[in-house]
Order: structure tokens, then C-alpha cells, then sequence
């Protein structure tokens, strides 16, 4: 079930998987028909390729000294996971088919083919536009700052949902922080049996910690002014009752 309020001043698909590579701390491997999952192994180069630590007797180590260079031999696979507890917690997958080269201690895998896949579906990122794409700088401290913002502010949450849509919030039965980045907050709004998700823009990006606190003072002061949501005034009457 979608929600009615709109996604503005957000990251484009190529920031996004820049991002996704930059954050996640595993990966899958697939080659010559086989899988591999490493945990913590993968360091990302500026222009986007996987350097990858792998054991001297992976299988993945021999496809690369005896695949031709330059032709795909493997599909790494990254997961985007919600740090915070909330259903269908995967917020994006990325692909990239390439070609894995030994460089010195690890393997370099070069992508021919990026694609990224997210709720509203999925999107052929541009090589060049993938290559050139910084990932969000508040990428790393993402998972920190939200479960932080869920485990002890859920009264500030719950503020602001003021400068949600009432449409967005009818049947809402739990509300919390699913993504931050440097162009806005995103909410997820869960129902009995759907949810939707919520994005509250920034009024500038923010390029770091310090600012992100004051973008989110900000929406707060924004949604001390805004009137409480009918919807959630009904369900705390309701739970009194």
C-alpha cells in the first residue's frame, strides 16, 4: 500500500547504489555455477570496484586467473537492511555482473552491469553515472543514528508524525524511522496487514553528523507547530479506553 506523501529531494539511483556498496558488510558471489557468501571481505574503490579478500583456495580465485579478461564471470549481490526492526526489512538490493582481476592480495571485480532494485522496482544504474556517484555521507553512520532516534526518542517520532499526511497515517498501528539520509528522513508507517513508507525532506542536504542534527531540529520545531494527527489521537484515546 502506497502512501500519498511525496518523495522529494532525494538520492538519485546511482548515489543509492554507490551507497548500498558502501554500507553493507556482506556480499553473495555467484561463479561457475557456484555461490559464496563473505562477511566483511569487500572494500570499495572510488570509481566502484569490489576489492575483495577471499581465501587462496576459493573457487573464485581460479575463475579469476582462467576467465578471459574483460568478460563476465560473476554476479556479487548486496542487501540494504533497515538497522531498525520493521516488516519486510530488505530496502534494496543491489547487482553487479562483471569480471573479477587479481590484484595483489585481492581480487578486483570490475562491473559491466549495475542494477538496482527497490520497493518501487528495479533500475539500470548508467556505468558512468555509477563510477562518478559518491556515496550518501551519512551512509556509515546511518544504522547508529537511527536506532538511536528509535530505541530513545520514540516521543520525538511520534512529533513527527504531525507533518505526516492524515491519508498516510489512517490504520497506523506503529510508526518508525526506516532510512535517513543527507536529503530527508524516511518514515515506515505500518498497518494491521500493509505498510507505507513516508520521506520528510530536509530543508537543505546535509553533509555530516552536525548538520543532520540541526536538519532534524528543524523538522521537530516544524512539527511542535503542526496540529497532532487525528488518526493518532484516536488510537491513544482508544488504547486508554
Amino acid at each position: 500500500m502506497g502512501d500519498t506523501q511525496s518523495w522529494t529531494a532525494a538520492p538519485d539511483a546511482a548515489q543509492r547504489a554507490r551507497t548500498v556498496l558502501a554500507a553493507a558488510w556482506s556480499c553473495a558471489v555467484t561463479a561457475d555455477g557456484g555461490r559464496e557468501e563473505f562477511v566483511g571481505a569487500h572494500t570499495v574503490a572510488e570509481d566502484g570496484r569490489v576489492l575483495l579478500s577471499v581465501p587462496e583456495d576459493s573457487p573464485l580465485v581460479t575463475a579469476a586467473i582462467c576467465a578471459p579478461r574483460g568478460e563476465p564471470t560473476a554476479v556479487l549481490e548486496f542487501a540494504d537492511v533497515a538497522p531498525v526492526p520493521v516488516r519486510n526489512r530488505i530496502r534494496a538490493r543491489l547487482w553487479l555482473a562483471g569480471w573479477f582481476a587479481a590484484e595483489g592480495d585481492h581480487l578486483a571485480f570490475r562491473p559491466t552491469r549495475v542494477v538496482l532494485r527497490r520497493p518501487d522496482g528495479a533500475v539500470v544504474v548508467d556505468l558512468d553515472e555509477f563510477a562518478a556517484a559518491a556515496p550518501d555521507p551519512l551512509a556509515l553512520a546511518e544504522a547508529r543514528l537511527l536506532t538511536h532516534l528509535a530505541d530513545c526518542h520514540s516521543d520525538a517520532v511520534e512529533r513527527l508524525t504531525r507533518l505526516v499526511e492524515p491519508d498516510s497515517l489512517h490504520g497506523a498501528v506503529r510508526v518508525q524511522p526506516l532510512a535517513v539520509d543527507r536529503h530527508g528522513l524516511t518514515l515506515r508507517i505500518e498497518r494491521a496487514r500493509a505498510h507505507g513508507d513516508v520521506r520528510l525532506p530536509f530543508h537543505r542536504p546535509a553533509d555530516d553528523v552536525a548538520q543532520l542534527t540541526e536538519r532534524m531540529h528543524v523538522l521537530l520545531s516544524q512539527a511542535s507547530a503542526a496540529a497532532c494527527p487525528r488518526a493518532l489521537q484516536r488510537q491513544r484515546t482508544d488504547g486508554d479506553g
